[in-house]
Protein backbone atom coordinates (compact mmCIF):
# COMPACT_ATOMS: atom_id res chain seq x y z
CA UNK A 1 0.00 0.00 0.00
CA UNK A 2 1.17 3.44 -0.96
CA UNK A 3 1.83 6.30 1.37
CA UNK A 4 -1.24 8.12 -0.22
CA UNK A 5 -3.51 5.27 -0.11
CA UNK A 6 -2.75 5.08 3.48
CA UNK A 7 -3.55 8.27 4.15
CA UNK A 8 -7.16 8.41 2.00
CA UNK A 9 -7.61 5.25 4.26
CA UNK A 10 -7.57 7.84 7.48
CA UNK A 11 -9.31 10.27 5.82
CA UNK A 12 -12.29 8.02 5.48
CA UNK A 13 -12.23 7.24 9.03
CA UNK A 14 -12.09 10.73 10.04
CA UNK A 15 -15.32 11.22 7.93
CA UNK A 16 -17.00 8.07 9.67
CA UNK A 17 -15.73 9.31 12.96
CA UNK A 18 -17.29 12.73 12.07
CA UNK A 19 -20.83 11.29 11.64
CA UNK A 20 -20.24 8.71 15.10
CA UNK A 21 -20.17 12.22 16.80
CA UNK A 22 -23.61 12.39 16.11
CA UNK A 23 -24.29 9.17 16.99
CA UNK A 24 -22.50 9.56 20.71
CA UNK A 25 -24.55 12.79 21.44
CA UNK A 26 -28.27 11.42 20.33
CA UNK A 27 -27.38 7.80 21.73
CA UNK A 28 -27.17 9.51 25.47
CA UNK A 29 -31.00 10.91 25.76
CA UNK A 30 -31.71 7.06 26.89
CA UNK A 31 -28.44 5.23 27.90
CA UNK A 32 -25.34 6.24 30.06
CA UNK A 33 -21.67 7.34 28.81
CA UNK A 34 -20.38 3.66 29.71
CA UNK A 35 -23.00 1.43 28.81
CA UNK A 36 -22.56 3.01 25.48
CA UNK A 37 -18.78 2.66 25.44
CA UNK A 38 -18.76 -0.97 26.43
CA UNK A 39 -21.59 -1.65 24.05
CA UNK A 40 -20.20 -0.30 20.86
CA UNK A 41 -16.99 -1.68 21.29
CA UNK A 42 -18.47 -5.57 22.03
CA UNK A 43 -19.98 -5.12 18.86
CA UNK A 44 -16.65 -3.97 17.09
CA UNK A 45 -15.17 -6.42 18.89
CA UNK A 46 -17.51 -9.24 17.06
CA UNK A 47 -17.21 -7.65 14.07
CA UNK A 48 -13.72 -7.77 13.24
CA UNK A 49 -13.21 -10.73 15.13
CA UNK A 50 -13.36 -13.08 11.64
CA UNK A 51 -10.66 -10.84 10.20
CA UNK A 52 -8.68 -11.76 13.30
CA UNK A 53 -8.84 -15.57 12.99
CA UNK A 54 -7.95 -14.88 9.15
CA UNK A 55 -5.30 -12.77 10.06
CA UNK A 56 -3.64 -15.31 12.75
CA UNK A 57 -4.17 -18.01 10.24
CA UNK A 58 -1.54 -16.31 8.13
CA UNK A 59 0.82 -14.92 10.45
CA UNK A 60 4.37 -16.74 10.38
CA UNK A 61 4.74 -16.73 13.65
CA UNK A 62 2.89 -16.11 16.96
CA UNK A 63 2.49 -12.89 19.19
CA UNK A 64 4.85 -12.46 21.40
CA UNK A 65 3.68 -11.79 25.24
CA UNK A 66 5.20 -8.32 25.20
CA UNK A 67 3.63 -7.67 21.92
CA UNK A 68 -0.16 -8.47 23.59
CA UNK A 69 0.93 -6.44 26.34
CA UNK A 70 1.37 -3.80 24.18
CA UNK A 71 -1.68 -4.03 22.31
CA UNK A 72 -3.89 -3.99 25.66
CA UNK A 73 -1.58 -0.49 26.32
CA UNK A 74 -3.46 0.89 23.58
CA UNK A 75 -6.89 0.02 24.40
CA UNK A 76 -6.28 1.38 27.66
CA UNK A 77 -5.21 4.73 25.36
CA UNK A 78 -8.56 4.55 23.33
CA UNK A 79 -10.89 3.91 26.46
CA UNK A 80 -9.33 6.64 28.24
CA UNK A 81 -10.09 8.77 25.00
CA UNK A 82 -13.35 7.41 24.38
CA UNK A 83 -14.50 7.98 27.63
CA UNK A 84 -13.71 11.25 28.52
CA UNK A 85 -14.87 12.50 24.91
CA UNK A 86 -18.09 10.42 25.44
CA UNK A 87 -18.72 12.17 29.46
CA UNK A 88 -17.67 15.66 27.75
CA UNK A 89 -20.49 15.39 25.26
CA UNK A 90 -22.95 15.46 28.05
CA UNK A 91 -22.09 19.10 27.83
CA UNK A 92 -20.99 20.46 25.28
CA UNK A 93 -21.90 20.41 21.41
CA UNK A 94 -21.06 18.04 18.67
CA UNK A 95 -18.66 20.72 16.74
CA UNK A 96 -16.70 21.75 19.98
CA UNK A 97 -16.21 18.09 20.95
CA UNK A 98 -15.12 17.28 17.15
CA UNK A 99 -12.84 20.60 17.35
CA UNK A 100 -11.37 20.00 20.62
CA UNK A 101 -10.50 16.28 20.01
CA UNK A 102 -8.50 17.43 16.72
CA UNK A 103 -6.09 19.11 19.11
CA UNK A 104 -4.49 15.68 19.10
CA UNK A 105 -3.02 16.96 16.21
CA UNK A 106 -0.83 19.20 17.87
CA UNK A 107 -0.49 16.97 21.09
CA UNK A 108 1.11 14.29 19.18
CA UNK A 109 4.87 15.51 18.42
CA UNK A 110 4.85 16.77 21.85
CA UNK A 111 3.87 13.75 23.59
CA UNK A 112 6.51 12.36 21.01
CA UNK A 113 9.34 14.66 22.65
CA UNK A 114 8.54 14.44 26.67
CA UNK A 115 7.68 10.10 26.05
CA UNK A 116 10.44 9.29 23.43
CA UNK A 117 12.80 12.18 22.31
CA UNK A 118 11.27 12.67 19.12
CA UNK A 119 11.76 16.04 18.34
CA UNK A 120 9.20 17.79 15.46
CA UNK A 121 9.45 20.11 13.00
CA UNK A 122 10.09 23.58 14.39
CA UNK A 123 6.53 24.61 13.65
CA UNK A 124 4.81 22.19 15.84
CA UNK A 125 5.19 24.83 18.68
CA UNK A 126 3.85 28.03 16.39
CA UNK A 127 1.00 25.67 15.17
CA UNK A 128 0.43 24.91 19.08
CA UNK A 129 0.29 28.32 20.13
CA UNK A 130 -2.20 28.42 17.16
CA UNK A 131 -3.83 26.10 18.56
CA UNK A 132 -4.61 27.48 22.09
CA UNK A 133 -5.65 30.81 20.71
CA UNK A 134 -8.49 29.14 19.00
CA UNK A 135 -9.33 27.12 21.83
CA UNK A 136 -9.56 30.57 23.65
CA UNK A 137 -12.03 32.06 20.92
CA UNK A 138 -14.25 28.98 20.87
CA UNK A 139 -14.59 29.24 24.26
CA UNK A 140 -15.94 32.45 23.67
CA UNK A 141 -13.01 34.99 24.62
CA UNK A 142 -12.52 33.47 28.14
CA UNK A 143 -11.04 30.25 29.35
CA UNK A 144 -13.41 30.34 32.19
CA UNK A 145 -16.01 29.90 29.55
CA UNK A 146 -14.91 26.49 28.41
CA UNK A 147 -17.35 24.09 29.85
CA UNK A 148 -16.58 20.72 31.85
CA UNK A 149 -17.70 18.90 28.72
CA UNK A 150 -14.67 20.53 27.12
CA UNK A 151 -11.95 20.49 29.32
CA UNK A 152 -12.79 16.42 29.03
CA UNK A 153 -12.59 16.56 25.43
CA UNK A 154 -9.22 18.39 25.83
CA UNK A 155 -8.33 14.97 28.18
CA UNK A 156 -9.57 12.59 25.43
CA UNK A 157 -7.83 14.23 23.05
CA UNK A 158 -4.57 13.59 25.01
CA UNK A 159 -5.67 9.82 25.08
CA UNK A 160 -5.89 10.28 21.07
CA UNK A 161 -2.56 11.51 21.10
CA UNK A 162 -1.18 8.57 23.10
CA UNK A 163 -2.94 6.20 21.18
CA UNK A 164 -1.90 7.40 17.85
CA UNK A 165 1.98 6.83 19.25
CA UNK A 166 1.87 3.81 20.47
CA UNK A 167 -0.06 2.20 17.42
CA UNK A 168 2.93 3.58 15.21
CA UNK A 169 5.10 2.00 17.81
CA UNK A 170 3.19 -1.39 17.53
CA UNK A 171 1.59 -1.57 14.25
CA UNK A 172 4.23 -1.77 11.97
CA UNK A 173 6.52 -4.02 14.11
CA UNK A 174 4.23 -7.04 14.41
CA UNK A 175 2.43 -6.91 11.37
CA UNK A 176 -0.72 -7.70 12.85
CA UNK A 177 -3.06 -4.20 12.85
CA UNK A 178 -6.55 -6.37 12.59
CA UNK A 179 -5.72 -8.16 15.72
CA UNK A 180 -4.23 -4.68 17.07
CA UNK A 181 -7.47 -2.97 16.27
CA UNK A 182 -9.67 -6.26 18.39
CA UNK A 183 -7.50 -6.31 21.23
CA UNK A 184 -8.25 -2.73 21.57
CA UNK A 185 -11.89 -2.83 21.06
CA UNK A 186 -12.52 -5.78 23.51
CA UNK A 187 -10.32 -3.99 26.25
CA UNK A 188 -12.75 -1.22 25.93
CA UNK A 189 -15.67 -3.27 25.49
CA UNK A 190 -14.91 -5.14 28.83
CA UNK A 191 -14.05 -2.41 31.01
CA UNK A 192 -16.57 -0.39 29.59
CA UNK A 193 -19.30 -2.69 30.21
CA UNK A 194 -18.00 -3.50 33.84
CA UNK A 195 -18.02 -0.28 35.19
CA UNK A 196 -21.37 0.66 33.61
CA UNK A 197 -23.19 -2.59 36.01
CA UNK A 198 -21.34 -0.56 38.85
CA UNK A 199 -22.08 3.02 38.20
CA UNK A 200 -25.34 3.17 35.66
CA UNK A 201 -29.01 1.93 35.86
CA UNK A 202 -28.71 -0.58 32.94
CA UNK A 203 -31.81 -1.45 31.09
CA UNK A 204 -33.01 -3.21 28.15
CA UNK A 205 -35.38 -0.73 27.41
CA UNK A 206 -33.10 1.68 27.19
CA UNK A 207 -30.51 -0.13 25.16
CA UNK A 208 -33.38 -0.84 22.46
CA UNK A 209 -33.42 3.08 22.70
CA UNK A 210 -29.95 3.72 21.84
CA UNK A 211 -29.95 0.56 19.63
CA UNK A 212 -29.06 2.32 16.38
CA UNK A 213 -26.58 4.47 17.61
CA UNK A 214 -24.68 1.80 19.45
CA UNK A 215 -24.82 -0.53 15.85
CA UNK A 216 -23.38 2.74 13.84
CA UNK A 217 -20.92 3.52 16.61
CA UNK A 218 -19.70 -0.38 17.12
CA UNK A 219 -20.33 -1.38 13.02
CA UNK A 220 -18.97 1.84 11.40
CA UNK A 221 -17.20 4.41 14.03
CA UNK A 222 -15.13 1.18 15.53
CA UNK A 223 -15.33 -1.78 13.96
CA UNK A 224 -14.48 -0.30 10.50
CA UNK A 225 -12.70 3.35 11.58
CA UNK A 226 -10.44 1.91 13.87
CA UNK A 227 -9.55 -0.64 11.60
CA UNK A 228 -9.10 1.50 8.97
CA UNK A 229 -6.77 3.61 11.43
CA UNK A 230 -4.58 0.86 11.79
CA UNK A 231 -3.91 -0.36 8.51
CA UNK A 232 -3.25 3.23 7.45
CA UNK A 233 -0.77 3.59 10.14
CA UNK A 234 1.20 1.00 8.26
CA UNK A 235 2.34 3.16 6.24
CA UNK A 236 3.08 6.42 7.16
CA UNK A 237 4.06 8.32 10.43
CA UNK A 238 2.27 9.28 13.28
CA UNK A 239 2.09 13.05 12.65
CA UNK A 240 0.51 12.79 9.02
CA UNK A 241 -2.05 9.90 10.44
CA UNK A 242 -2.87 12.40 13.15
CA UNK A 243 -3.44 15.25 10.25
CA UNK A 244 -5.80 13.26 8.02
CA UNK A 245 -7.35 12.01 11.49
CA UNK A 246 -8.35 15.67 12.56
CA UNK A 247 -10.79 15.76 9.36
CA UNK A 248 -13.27 14.28 11.90
CA UNK A 249 -13.52 18.01 13.47
CA UNK A 250 -14.77 19.36 10.00
CA UNK A 251 -16.72 16.27 9.40
CA UNK A 252 -18.45 16.53 12.67
CA UNK A 253 -19.01 20.19 12.73
CA UNK A 254 -20.39 19.20 8.97
CA UNK A 255 -23.28 16.89 10.42
CA UNK A 256 -23.38 18.26 13.90
CA UNK A 257 -25.14 21.36 11.47
CA UNK A 258 -27.16 19.23 9.46
CA UNK A 259 -28.55 16.65 11.52
CA UNK A 260 -28.50 18.56 14.90
CA UNK A 261 -28.86 22.53 13.84
CA UNK A 262 -25.80 23.02 15.94
CA UNK A 263 -24.98 26.89 14.89
CA UNK A 264 -21.49 28.61 16.14
CA UNK A 265 -21.57 32.73 16.48
CA UNK A 266 -18.64 34.22 14.60
CA UNK A 267 -15.18 34.37 17.07
CA UNK A 268 -15.88 30.65 17.74
CA UNK A 269 -16.13 30.20 13.99
CA UNK A 270 -12.76 31.94 14.12
CA UNK A 271 -11.40 29.47 16.87
CA UNK A 272 -12.38 26.75 14.86
CA UNK A 273 -10.37 28.27 11.96
CA UNK A 274 -7.48 28.71 13.92
CA UNK A 275 -7.44 25.46 15.27
CA UNK A 276 -7.75 23.51 11.89
CA UNK A 277 -5.20 25.67 10.54
CA UNK A 278 -3.12 24.61 13.31
CA UNK A 279 -3.77 20.61 12.62
CA UNK A 280 -2.57 21.43 8.71
CA UNK A 281 0.11 23.09 9.60
CA UNK A 282 2.18 20.78 11.54
CA UNK A 283 1.83 18.61 8.33
CA UNK A 284 1.96 20.58 5.29
CA UNK A 285 5.02 22.81 6.17
CA UNK A 286 7.31 20.37 7.19
CA UNK A 287 6.02 18.24 4.11
CA UNK A 288 6.86 21.22 1.76
CA UNK A 289 9.96 22.03 3.11
CA UNK A 290 11.66 18.51 3.10
CA UNK A 291 10.70 18.75 -0.80
CA UNK A 292 12.36 22.05 -1.74
CA UNK A 293 15.49 20.41 0.67
CA UNK A 294 15.10 17.24 -1.85
CA UNK A 295 15.07 19.72 -4.48
CA UNK A 296 18.59 21.91 -3.18
CA UNK A 297 20.55 17.94 -2.72
CA UNK A 298 23.11 17.03 -5.22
Amino acid sequence: MTRVQANLLLLLAGAIWGMGFVAQATAMDTIGPLLFVGLRFLVATLCVLPFVLRESSKAALPLKRTQWLAFVWVGLMLFGAITAQQFGLLTTSVTNSGFLTGLYVVLTPILGVVLFRQFPHVVVWPAALCALTGIFLLSGGTLTGLSTGDWLTIIGAAFCSLQVIFIARSAAQTGRPITLAATQFAVCGIIGTSAALVFEPISVQAINGAAKEILYAGIFSGGLAFTLQVVGQRYTTASQAAIFLSSEAVFAALFGAIFLHERLPSAALGGCALILASMLVVEIVPAVWRRKAARLTP
